[in-house]
């Protein structure tokens, strides 16, 4: 399947779940820009509904972006192995670096350690949970990224059943 019909189908399956179950993270509209097994990267555009009174990205907006990159990757691991796992956030810890004042693209490379997870709580009764780190940055005009925040979840799984 070519790349941008697969982001497209990653993107309206993201935003259809939210619209379903969470309302509050539809309204941000982010779009999957990279979903693989071992990455996941969430755009947020900086619009009226996500920019703050000094016009960079409001935190809220920011902290679901990070919610949105970790639950998708891990929401992704969990199809992958077949099985019924329940996910949680049980924290969350944020470190701002710099006022983000355009889109916002939020990278969670731990693909590999959920993975891992994954397999442990469904070899499991009890709850496992482990954290995630989650990279916020924004895009200079020469094409590379800078910093804006950082952000550490708690990423909790159970069997289901």
């Amino acid at each position: 399947m070519p790349t941008a019909l697969l982001r497209f189908k990653q993107t309206l399956g993201m935003r259809l779940f939210g619209w379903l179950k969470i309302p509050l993270l539809a309204s941000v509209r982010p779009s999957v820009v990279e979903l693989s097994e071992a990455r996941c990267v969430v755009r947020v555009p900086l619009r009226r509904w996500t920019r703050n009174h000094l016009g960079s990205m409001y935190f809220g907006a920011l902290a679901i972006g990070a919610d949105c990159a970790g639950g998708l990757l891990a929401m992704d691991q969990i199809r992958r192995s077949g099985g019924k796992v329940s996910l949680v956030f049980r924290s969350f810890q944020a470190t701002f670096l710099k006022r983000p004042e355009s889109d916002v693209y939020f990278i969670c490379e731990e693909g590999q350690t959920i993975r891992d997870q994954v397999g442990r709580a469904l070899d499991s009764e009890d709850r496992i949970t482990e954290p995630m780190a989650i990279q916020a940055a924004v895009r200079l005009a020469d094409g590379t990224f800078e910093p804006v925040a950082e952000f550490t979840l708690e990423l909790s799984l159970k069997r289901k059943g």
